[in-house]
């Protein structure tokens, strides 16, 4: 191929093509399950509200085990959304809070979560209908 032919071909691709979620294969895929998981959209949504230590988002959360909500922290922790500080006192103290990304997140799942407390009644009255048919 001619030099004077590239320029026919178009502009070169660089980089990782664009996240689609869609798609099976994208990581996009991954990080939505870890933020609209159950224990992710709570912890996330607890975290909005403020800091907290373990034991504090734990009693928060209620009804997450602590093995989960120990999951559920560093799967969040590894992708960026939430910090972990450690503090070097006795008894151990670990402090939790989100990220600039986790925040973001974390906005984003609360306003669906408030969505689904609004529209609880519809949704009772939508299954009541369905389960009568």
């Amino acid at each position: 191929m001619k030099v004077s032919e590239l320029k026919d071909i178009g502009p070169a691709t660089v980089g990782p093509p664009p996240a689609d979620v869609f798609d099976r294969m994208c990581p996009s895929r991954g990080v939505l399950e870890h933020v609209t998981s159950r224990w992710g959209v709570l912890v996330l949504g607890a975290l909005n509200e403020r800091g907290y230590r373990f034991s504090e988002l734990r009693r928060k959360v209620a009804g997450v085990s602590e093995k989960m909500l120990a999951q559920t922290l560093q799967t969040l922790e590894r992708d960026g959304f939430v910090l972990r500080e450690a503090h070097p006192v006795i008894p151990p103290r670990v402090d939790y809070s989100l990220t600039p990304l986790g925040r973001e997140a974390a906005e984003l799942v609360a306003a669906l979560a408030h969505w689904s407390q609004r529209r609880v009644p519809e949704v009772e009255a939508a299954r009541e209908e369905y389960d009568g048919r």
